[in-house]
Order: structure tokens, then C-alpha cells, then sequence
């Protein structure tokens, strides 16, 4: 045994800066690495399970705690990751512990919890308790520790700490704080042959026996022979408990028997949660188009000077099959390959793609997984399987969580949809975006990064433009397909010449019938979830608000509820009007929920689904949704943004965008670009195969720029033009915005901080401070908002600009009144 005095820098999940040293005991000397997980204690009471970051012989200049446990025999976290982490730490203004946060699973992130004992002085006495410490004690005398929650499932109740302090205080019971591990193997029971029935002659004597008077249990045994073809030379055959009662249409009873008889072995064992199918068969190569190919050399070409690449192609360009043969050559060379997606819906397609290809060494990673299927994806790329029966994966598909995986090698960065803002981070810290940080997480592997869009961001374009990329464009879509035709139906005139039904234009009703009668199908684009946008009283114009939230609640007909779309609340709908008593209120404003219902009784044979974040929730929503539709089971697929995203269908004729206008109109300098992306892209879901698609906008500003750019297919155009506006009013891609969000309780502590806050920035940056100004949402979860933004020029060194920043905010903690100010800071807000 070692006997240096070594001490441990610990990362704990916490957003607070820096490390904390801890002594290493001396018997963990010899195992303790960079990267494994230690328990220890911080404060009075709590333990956490931190990262050991560094490992020295520094003696700090106060009396470290020790190290409590050693978590993990083998790194959890490399170098390469953390040198990742400390980037996006620095560069978007966050915490190490905040980054740790958000990077590790949460089946990873173990916190100590509250367990409650009884007291070593404590004699139960029935006659002293009242009828709930009775209860918590003759728990605790079962079960030696409960939590908090368990207790609450004892009493019938959730409120009992009032109850547990109170017997504290009677010395009862006491508190202590234990780690609970948050991994756990997934084990399933198995069968095989008992010991002494493993060769030929005793099976023959065994089915001898139970052919005399136990015929069920030799059926079992014949099955267990067939099924896992024992009789040729496979010694060690064994098979899952449960796929053997299935097959062989047993009861566990017969089962039983032939373990009881010592025939059979039951016994448990580690089995992966994740889907690996050993049977998939694979195609070799796929097969380029002449444009394609052209697009591929030129990659290539432009990847000798370039470490990103952008390929801007139209929509149903063939993107895909570039992208697969870039994956199989960077697999030819022993590398690892991230392919990014900005939707969860996007991997479901996807993924059935990839694995024609590349089988079991394609992964996926999104927080519709399980946390331990999480964890054990983490563990298979980090090459730490605990099971026998998987592949490792040379291939994560996956969204913007997916960069923070344990890569050791990493060859090739696919952003596929570029452009999409469901890439940046909004809550909570860090707020990462994945395209920018897939571009430095490239530089510590010495990868390349492919960006793709049909309607690239505009700040990547220009980047491709001033040669900071490469660009490489496909003007054709694969096979020869000819974009789809656009028609604009001004709702001006439908409405009023009464031709328009509900919320859907004649023209639009005329191309879904016959799209129908063609047994073709189709999109429906609104970028509004719910039944209705609002409820309002057509006497005083009174409208539902959110408690919490200075925003209207929504109303979702199939809960029947009015709903805040920020903080969850929700109320029932009220019967009147609460400011006037009034009985008469009246829908405003309509969304998917809406469409979906005034779709299916308008057109009653069309077998209509809708795709929005409430029919979504379950971690099967989006594959059944997709699937039903690619197999043809759905005519009409409703949705939001979702449908927007990449999603590939052969038989879409018609694609109808309800409502361009509440895109047009949202006050944001990127809403002109983003209503262009929306509409561009769920356009490209029409005429994919067989024959041309058919687009219809319905909108009130028929002639706005915007719109005609989107019936052109003109990206260029909408580029040139709002490039232009951005350089007129200072914003990026000249300008560089970092955004400071402060939060509080009380409007009036909120406005005189931020005030302050807004004057010492002055007096740093003078008038490339804006605000502060309430945001758009001046309120959310009881919580108003101030932001506050500074511009700097994109050849200004950022890190003077945050160093400017966070001198300001270091002072303003020093002020007593304002500590609890919230203060967050965005940097590049999408």
C-alpha cells in the first residue's frame, strides 16, 4: 500500500466555480483515477458524488476532509471530456458543476437522501404515541431506515415533515444522509441444464422418465432441446426464463417441476436494455447519384482546407446517402462518428436507415430513454458493457445532449438541420449550443464536422461565404423529383367572399380531397398546439391568465382544461366570466387539437394523427405516429414544428400551412428567418417520389417579402436581405450578443437591480448595452424578468467582453439587497 499523501480536486454537481481538494485515504492510493465518480462529504451533512479532476500531492492551506467512497473501478469521464466541459464553461459563462449537470446521466448523479432511524435511546411505548408516530414507529421497527417518501406512503400523506420534526425533537428518531446509487443492471432469469443432465445419455434417461408420467415437463424439455439446438455441440445452451414459457406454451408450474427434479438451472443474469437485433441483415454500399457524387468529391476536396463543411442542398437532395458513405469511410478507419439531430422524431426514421447499414454499431442517446438505458449507452461508448450481448457503438444518433458521450475517438460530426434553434440549450445552464460546440469537440478529436441544411442559419452561410467553411451546395433533388409547386391563398379574400370553412381555404379543401381521392397523403403545418390559443369574454374582452405566468392559458379540449404552456398550471374552464359575470365567451385563435377535430368533420372518412408535444409524451408516441403514417395506416398528419424537421414519406402530395402570418409577425430579429426555414422545409415533406407536390400558404400579407422568397425557393434572396438588416441594426452575424437575464419575486427589487446592473455596464461597454426591458413573457412561475443585452463586434475578443461582465456581477453579489437577484447569463441567444 501506497503511503504518498496524495489529494483529489473534486467537480461536484453544483453551480458553484471550481474544484474542492479532498485527502485520498491511503488504501484507495492505488485505484484512484481522473474521472471516476468518489463520494464525499460537503457541508455539515450532505454527500455527493463528485469527479476526481486532478490528483496531486499539493498540501492546501486548510484541513481537507477525506474521500468517503470510491464510486467507479474504471474512469467514467476521459480528458478529452473534460478539457469539452471547461470550454463550455468558459465560453457560455456557466459553472463546471453546472456542465456536469447536464452531461452526465442522471442514473450517474447520485445526491444523499434523507433516511430516518429510530433513536438508540428511544423505547417504543404505545401508550406515549399519538396514532401517526405510532405508524412511523412500528415502520421502523420492520424496516431498520425509511426515506422521507416512504414515510409519506405509510401515513397516506406527502406533508410529514412537521411529524418527523416534532419527534426529533422528542429524540424518537434521527436523521441521517445516505448515497443512494442511481444505476442499476437490468437481470432477467435464465435456464440451462442442470449439472448432472449434460450429456446425451442422461437426457435420454431423463426423457425416459418423464414420458411415463410427466408429458407436460416433457414437452418442456423438447422445446428447451429445439430452441436452443442443445444436441448440436452447443454444451452451454441456455435461454431467458420467460421466452421459454412463451415458445414452448408452458406454465412457470411445469417449470417448476423440472427445476425441483434438478433437470433444469434457473439463474440470473445481467442482460443489456438497449435494442440490439443479431439477426439484422446489412446492405454494403450505397449507391450515389451523379449529383451526389459530385457533392461527395467536392467534400472531400474542401475538407483538405476546412475542418467544417457546410452542404447547403434543396430539400430531398439526398443529403442522407452522403452522409452515409462519410460515416462507412471514417468507420473504415477505426473512428467513432456523432450524427446530431435537432428532434427526438427525426432519429426514429433515421435510425432504420442507418442500421441497413451499419446494424448494431448504430446507437441512439435522447431523454426519452429510461435513466439506466441512458447510463448504459454512456457505458457502452466508454467501452464498460456489462453484458455479453451487445455490440459497442461506433455510431450515436442522437440531439444535442448526445455531445457530451464518453468519445474517445471521435473521426466525423454530422449537425444534420443545421439551422434548427432546438439545438440550443435554454434551461437550465449551460446554455450550450450543440452546432458551435460539435465545431470545438472536433478540434480535441482532430475530427471533421459536416453541417447540413436545405435553409442553412444564416450565421453559418456567411461563415461559408468568408471561407471559415467550406461549402458545398446541391441545386436538384435525388432522382430528378422537381420541387413542389407553391400556391398563396390570400384569407383576405376567402373570408370575404365566405369561401373558406373553419380555418381552411377552398383551396386547400379542394387539394386534400384530391390528394384523397388519389389514396395520396398529407401535412398539416400549425405552429400552435392546443384546441385554442384563448378563451375570451366577447362583454368586457376578460381573458383567462396564468397564476404564475403574465401569459394566456390555453385551451386543450381532450383534458378539458385551460393550460399555461410555461409552468404547467392549469385550471378548468370557468363557466363565465370572472371579471363581469358574463356567460358569453367565445374561442379565439385555434391550434392542432382544433384542426385535427374540425378536420375529422369536415373530411369524416380521412384517418387523421396529429404530432404536437402533448400527443408526444410517451417514449413510443413519435415511432407509432411515423410509422402509421409511413405504412399509409394515416392520411392527415396534424403537428407543429415537429413536422417540419427532416422527416422523409413517399407518398406526401399536399403539405397546408394554416397560418403564416403569427410567424411573420413575432417580435424577434430571427423571426423573418425562421418563418422562411419553417415554411421552406415543410414544404420539402411534398412531392419526395413519384410526382411533383403541391404547397398551399394560407396568410393575410400575401405579399409579404418573406413569402415570396418561400414561393421562389429562393434562399438566397431571403439571405441577401436580412444580412442587410442585420448590418444596419447590429446583430449577428457582425455582432455578437450575449444576453443577462435577472429574476425575482418582486417587481420592484427586480427593476432597481437590474437598473444597476445596466449602469455599471455602461459605464464598461457605454451604449452597446441595451435594456434592461421586460422580455416578451414579463413573468414566468411567479418570477418576473428583466434581460439586458450587450452587442460587441465580431472581431472583439469575447472573453473581454464576459471578463467585463463578470466584474459587474461580482460587485453586485457584494450588495446585501440584491442576493437574491437571480442572475443568468445567455451568450449567442437564439
Amino acid at each position: 500500500m501506497s503511503r504518498t499523501t496524495l489529494f483529489a480536486d473534486v467537480l461536484l454537481p453544483l453551480p458553484v466555480r471550481g474544484t474542492f481538494t479532498y485527502r485520498v485515504p491511503y488504501e484507495l492510493n492505488e485505484f484512484v483515477k481522473p474521472g471516476q465518480r468518489v463520494a464525499v462529504q460537503f457541508g455539515k451533512k450532505k454527500v455527493y458524488a463528485g469527479l476526481i479532476r486532478r490528483l496531486h500531492e499539493e498540501v492546501p492551506d486548510y484541513t481537507p476532509k477525506y474521500i468517503l467512497h470510491l464510486l467507479d473501478e474504471k474512469p467514467l469521464v476521459n480528458e478529452i471530456q473534460f478539457r469539452f466541459w471547461e470550454w463550455i464553461s468558459s465560453y457560455y459563462m456557466s459553472t463546471l458543476g453546472e456542465v456536469m449537470n447536464v452531461a452526465l446521466p442522471s442514473a450517474f448523479k447520485l445526491a444523499s437522501e434523507s433516511r430516518v432511524l429510530l433513536s438508540d435511546t428511544f423505547q417504543p411505548d404505545r401508550d406515549i404515541l399519538d396514532e401517526y408516530e405510532y405508524k412511523i414507529t412500528e415502520a421502523l421497527l420492520s424496516k431498520k431506515r425509511l426515506t422521507v417518501d416512504e414515510i409519506g406512503k405509510t401515513l397516506g400523506f406527502q406533508n410529514v415533515l412537521p411529524f418527523l420534526k416534532k419527534m426529533i425533537e422528542k429524540k424518537m428518531i434521527v436523521m441521517e444522509e445516505e448515497l443512494e446509487e442511481g444505476y442499476r443492471q437490468k437481470k432477467e432469469k435464465f435456464i440451462r441444464l442442470g449439472k448432472d443432465y449434460r450429456d446425451e445419455e442422461a437426457i435420454k434417461i431423463a426423457m425416459e422418465e418423464l414420458g411415463k408420467r410427466a408429458h407436460k415437463q416433457l414437452e418442456l424439455l423438447m422445446a428447451f432441446l429445439a430452441v436452443t439446438g442443445y444436441m448440436q455441440d452447443n454444451e452451454d445452451a441456455e435461454i431467458k426464463k420467460s421466452d421459454l414459457l412463451k415458445k414452448a406454451n408452458a406454465s412457470t408450474a411445469v417449470l417448476k417441476g423440472l427445476v425441483e427434479k434438478g433437470v433444469f438451472e434457473e439463474f440470473e443474469k445481467a442482460v443489456t436494455r438497449l435494442d440490439f437485433d443479431p439477426e439484422l441483415d446489412q446492405i454494403k454500399e450505397v449507391k450515389l447519384t451523379s449529383h451526389q457524387e459530385e457533392a461527395y468529391v467536392l467534400i472531400h476536396k474542401k475538407f483538405e482546407d476546412h475542418r467544417v463543411v457546410l452542404l447547403h442542398g434543396v430539400t430531398s437532395g439526398g443529403k442522407t446517402e452522403l452522409y452515409i458513405k462519410l460515416i462507412r469511410e471514417a468507420l473504415d478507419r477505426g473512428k467513432q462518428v456523432l450524427y446530431l439531430l435537432p428532434e427526438i422524431a427525426l432519429t426514429t426514421q433515421i435510425i432504420t436507415r442507418l442500421r441497413r447499414y451499419f446494424g448494431n454499431e448504430v446507437g441512439i442517446y435522447h431523454s426519452r430513454y429510461s435513466r439506466n438505458e441512458r447510463a448504459e449507452v454512456w457505458k457502452n461508448i466508454a467501452g464498460q458493457r456489462d453484458t455479453e450481448d451487445t455490440t459497442q457503438y461506433r455510431i450515436i444518433l442522437g440531439p444535442r445532449s448526445s455531445i457530451f458521450l464518453p468519445f474517445t475517438d471521435l473521426g466525423l460530426i454530422i449537425v444534420d438541420e443545421e439551422h434548427d434553434h432546438s439545438y440550443k440549450q435554454f434551461d437550465p445552464a449551460p446554455r450550450y449550443h450543440a452546432r458551435d460546440s460539435a465545431v470545438y469537440l472536433s478540434t480535441l478529436h482532430n475530427a471533421k464536422v459536416l453541417i447540413g441544411s436545405a435553409t442553412p442559419a444564416i450565421e453559418s452561410y456567411y461563415n461559408a461565404l468568408q471561407g471559415k467553411y467550406g461549402l458545398v451546395e446541391i441545386s436538384q433533388r435525388y432522382g430528378g423529383m422537381k420541387l413542389p409547386g407553391i400556391e398563396v391563398v390570400d384569407m383576405r379574400e376567402e373570408h370575404r367572399r365566405r369561401l373558406a370553412k373553419s380555418h381552411f381555404s377552398s383551396v386547400l379543401m379542394k387539394a386534400m380531397k384530391d390528394a384523397l381521392e388519389e389514396q395520396s397523403q398529407i401535412i398539416l403545418f400549425q405552429n400552435r398546439r392546443g384546441f385554442s390559443l384563448r378563451i375570451e369574454c366577447e362583454s368586457c374582452h376578460w381573458v383567462p391568465m396564468c397564476r404564475n405566468c403574465d401569459v394566456t392559458l390555453t385551451y386543450h379540449k381532450h383534458s378539458e382544461l385551460l393550460k399555461c404552456h410555461y409552468c404547467g398550471y392549469s385550471t378548468h374552464v370557468p363557466p363565465s366570466c370572472e371579471n363581469c359575470g358574463s356567460t358569453h365567451l367565445k374561442m379565439q385563435g385555434f391550434g392542432t387539437e382544433k384542426v385535427e377535430e374540425e378536420l375529422s368533420l369536415l373530411l369524416p372518412d380521412a384517418r387523421i394523427s396529429r404530432m404536437d408535444l402533448d400527443s408526444t409524451r410517451s417514449k413510443k408516441a413519435y415511432h407509432r405516429i411515423l410509422t402509421d403514417f409511413g405504412e399509409r395506416k394515416t392520411d392527415i398528419l396534424v403537428g407543429t414544428q415537429m413536422v417540419t424537421k427532416g422527416l422523409d414519406f413517399d407518398h406526401v402530395r399536399v403539405v397546408g400551412i394554416l397560418s403564416a402570418d403569427n410567424m411573420l409577425s413575432f417580435p424577434d430579429f430571427r423571426a423573418h428567418e425562421r418563418s422562411f426555414q419553417l415554411m421552406a422545409q415543410v414544404s420539402g415533406r411534398s412531392g419526395r417520389k413519384y410526382r411533383q407536390g403541391k404547397v398551399i400558404i394560407q396568410t393575410w400579407q400575401p405579399e409579404h417579402p418573406i413569402i415570396r422568397f418561400v414561393v421562389k425557393h429562393d434562399y438566397r434572396a431571403m439571405f441577401d436581405q436580412q444580412l442587410a438588416e442585420r448590418k444596419k441594426f447590429r446583430y449577428p452575424p457582425f455582432y455578437r450578443l450575449i444576453v443577462i437575464r435577472l429574476k425575482h419575486r418582486k417587481s420592484n427589487v427586480l427593476h432597481e437591480a437590474s437598473e444597476l446592473f445596466a449602469i455599471e455596464l455602461r459605464k464598461i461597454f457605454g451604449n452597446r448595452v441595451m435594456g434592461p426591458e421586460f422580455p416578451l413573457v414579463g413573468r414566468i412561475r411567479n418570477y418576473y424578468i428583466k434581460h439586458i443585452i450587450i452587442k460587441s463586434p465580431r472581431n472583439e475578443k469575447t472573453q473581454l467582453v464576459k471578463d467585463g461582465i463578470y466584474e459587474v456581477f461580482e460587485n453586485f453579489r457584494k450588495r446585501g439587497s440584491y442576493k437574491s437577484v437571480i442572475v443568468q447569463f445567455d451568450v449567442d441567444p437564439q
